[in-house]
C-alpha cells in the first residue's frame, strides 16, 4: 500500500518528521506531497515558537518547532497513492483515485491554524479523522497536554494523537465510538504573543512553588463502609475520609489492598521527594484502621508505582508500573508482606502505565496507558489492551491497538468491579490535567476484538476530600481506598500552617 501523506509547504515541522517514523510498518510505502496553500502563515508564529524554546523549555525542542530541513529530505513519490492524509486546507481533488482520502479535523476544521485556534482558546482539540470518499468519521479522540510546554508542545502533542489515531485506522480498522465535540473550543481565543507570555509566567510561578512546596504531593484516603461506598453512591459521600499519615518529605499514592493468610494490608508507591523515585510500601490495617508503621517492600533501580495485586493459582502476585523501563513484569510474594521475587516479564518494549489486570469470559485481559515513541505526546490518554489464556501469557495485542485515545477515560485507576452482573472500570478523568479526577466507566463489551465502555460518574474533589486532585480507587472488603494530591510545604512553619488548616482532619458535614 502506498499512502501519500499531504502537509503544508509552508509549515514544515518536528511533528511531522515524528508522524513519518510512526507510520511506517510492514506493507506500507510513505510518500511526501508539500502542498503550496492560500492559507496565509501567521506573522511572527515561529518567531514565538523559537522564544519558547529558549526560555519555556530550555533550548529542548518539541513536536511544534519549524523544520525547514524536512523540506529537503522528506520521502521519494513512488506512484500513485492507495490512501491519502491530508493535513492541509487544499481541497481533495475531484479525480482523486486514492481509495481512502484521511483529513484530520481539530474541533471540525481541517489545518494547522484549527489546531492553534483551539489551543490559543485554552484547550486542545477534539481530533477527528474522515474519509473525503465516503464522508464517514473513521476515529476520534481527545489528547491530554500533561507532557506539553507552551504552544509548540500542545501543538506537538495534538499532532502526536493524530499519529495514533491515523496509525490505529491503518492497522484496526475504523472505530464506531467517537469523541464529542459539545463543548469543544468554547474559551476565548487569545493571540500567540499573549499565549506564550502566559505560558512563561505560569512556568516562573511554578518554580517558585516548587520551590516552596513538594509537587506533586500525593496522600491515600481510606475509610470503612457497609455499602459499595462510591460504586453505589457515584460520589464521596457517606463515612468520613481519613488520611493514612505519612512523612512530609515524602508521599503515598496508588493505594491497593489485599486479605492474605489472615491479615489486610494496603500497598502503595511511597516516594521520597529528595531523591525521586518511586518504592512500594505497605502498611497492615485492622479493624480501627492502620496498624503500625508502613515498611518497604520492593525497589528497583528504577522508579516503582501502581502495585496492582492478583491471585493466581494460591499465589500472590503484583506487577508494578515499570513503564520507564518499557516492559511490564510480574512479581511473585515469596513472604508476605515485605518480600517479593521477579518472577517473569509479560511485555516488554512497551512503555504502558498502570497495568490492570482482568479475568472475563476464560482469558486474561491486561489494561494500560501507552505513549508512542514521541517527546509531546501525553501519557494519560491512550488505553492499549493485551489478551492472553494465561496470567503469565503470552501476551497479544487486542484486536483494536489502541481500543481507545481519550484523556477523560482511558487511563486505570484501580481493580475492576463487577457489580449486578455488570462490569466496570474506575478510570483517571484528566480532562484538568492528570490525575484531575476518577469516573466509573462500565464496560459494555469486551472480547479479543471489542472493546466498548460508557462513563456514568464523574467524581472530583471536594469538601468531603480536600484537595486538586483524585487518582485511584480501590476495595478490600469493608476498605475503600483513593488518594489525591495536596499542598505540601517544605519549610516546617509553613507546614504546621497547612496542618492547622487542613479540612479532612474535620469531620465532613
Amino acid at each position: 500500500m502506498i499512502v501519500e501523506l499531504r502537509f503544508d509547504q509552508q509549515r514544515p515541522r518536528t511533528w511531522m518528521r515524528h508522524l513519518l517514523d510512526l507510520l511506517a510498518g510492514p506493507g506500507r510505502t510513505l510518500q511526501v506531497s508539500w502542498i503550496s496553500t492560500s492559507a496565509e502563515r501567521p506573522a511572527g508564529l515561529d518567531a514565538l515558537l523559537d522564544l519558547e524554546r529558549m526560555l519555556l523549555r530550555r533550548g529542548q525542542r518539541c513536536g511544534g518547532d519549524p523544520e525547514p530541513a524536512l523540506l529537503e529530505t522528506s520521502r521519494a513519490s513512488y506512484g500513485q497513492a492507495d490512501l491519502v492524509i491530508d493535513f492541509t486546507t487544499a481541497p481533495r481533488e475531484a479525480d482523486c483515485p486514492a481509495r481512502l482520502y484521511l483529513r484530520p479535523l481539530f474541533d471540525g476544521r481541517a489545518g494547522e491554524d484549527a489546531a492553534l485556534a483551539a489551543i490559543l482558546g485554552g484547550d486542545l482539540p477534539v481530533i477527528e479523522i474522515r474519509d473525503e470518499v465516503s464522508g464517514a468519521l473513521m476515529w476520534s479522540g481527545k489528547p491530554s497536554g500533561e507532557n506539553a510546554s507552551g504552544l509548540g508542545g500542545a501543538l506537538g502533542a495534538t499532532m502526536a494523537r493524530t499519529g495514533t489515531l491515523l496509525r490505529g485506522i491503518l492497522e484496526s480498522g475504523p472505530r464506531a465510538q467517537g469523541i464529542r465535540r459539545d463543548g469543544a473550543h468554547l474559551g476565548h481565543a487569545h493571540s500567540a504573543a499573549g499565549f506564550v507570555a502566559r505560558n512563561l509566567a505560569m512556568s516562573i510561578a511554578k518554580a517558585i512553588y516548587r520551590l516552596c512546596c513538594y509537587a506533586p504531593h500525593w496522600r491515600i484516603g481510606w475509610r470503612y463502609t457497609d455499602d459499595a461506598g462510591i460504586w453505589n453512591s457515584g460520589d464521596l459521600s457517606g463515612p468520613d475520609w481519613r488520611a493514612l499519615p505519612s512523612p512530609a518529605n515524602r508521599f503515598y499514592a496508588d493505594p491497593f489492598a489485599v486479605t492474605w493468610k489472615g491479615r489486610t494490608f494496603v500497598f502503595f508507591e511511597d516516594l521520597d521527594h529528595r531523591v525521586g523515585k518511586g518504592t512500594i510500601s505497605a502498611v497492615e490495617f485492622g479493624d480501627a484502621g492502620p496498624v503500625g508503621e508502613a515498611v518497604p517492600v520492593l525497589e528497583e533501580p528504577w522508579h516503582l508505582s501502581y502495585p496492582f495485586l492478583i491471585v493466581q493459582d494460591d499465589e500472590l502476585w503484583m506487577i508494578p508500573e515499570s513503564s520507564l523501563q518499557k516492559d511490564v513484569s510480574i512479581y511473585r510474594c515469596v513472604e508476605f508482606p515485605g518480600r517479593w521475587e521477579r518472577h517473569a516479564t509479560l511485555l516488554s518494549g512497551v512503555e504502558l502505565a498502570d497495568a490492570t489486570i482482568l479475568q472475563h469470559e476464560g482469558r486474561h485481559y491486561l489494561f494500560g496507558a501507552t505513549r508512542d515513541d514521541d517527546s509531546d505526546g501525553g501519557y494519560s490518554d491512550t488505553l492499549s489492551i493485551y489478551v492472553a489464556d494465561d496470567l503469565f501469557g503470552p501476551w497479544r495485542p487486542h484486536a483494536m491497538q489502541p481500543a481507545l485515545v481519550d484523556r477523560a477515560s482511558a487511563r486505570p485507576a484501580g481493580h475492576f468491579v463487577r457489580r449486578n452482573g455488570q462490569l466496570w472500570r474506575p478510570v483517571q478523568d484528566c480532562t484538568h490535567g492528570y490525575g484531575g479526577a476518577l469516573a466509573l466507566a462500565e464496560v459494555t463489551a469486551l472480547s479479543p476484538e471489542t472493546f466498548v465502555q460508557t462513563v456514568h460518574h464523574i467524581i472530583q474533589p471536594g469538601p468531603r476530600w480536600p484537595g486538586r486532585k483524585l487518582h485511584t480507587l480501590n476495595r478490600c472488603g469493608r476498605l475503600e481506598l483513593i488518594d489525591g494530591s495536596v499542598i505540601q510545604p517544605k519549610l516546617q512553619p509553613l507546614r504546621r500552617m497547612a496542618r492547622a488548616n487542613d479540612p479532612v482532619a474535620v469531620p465532613a458535614r
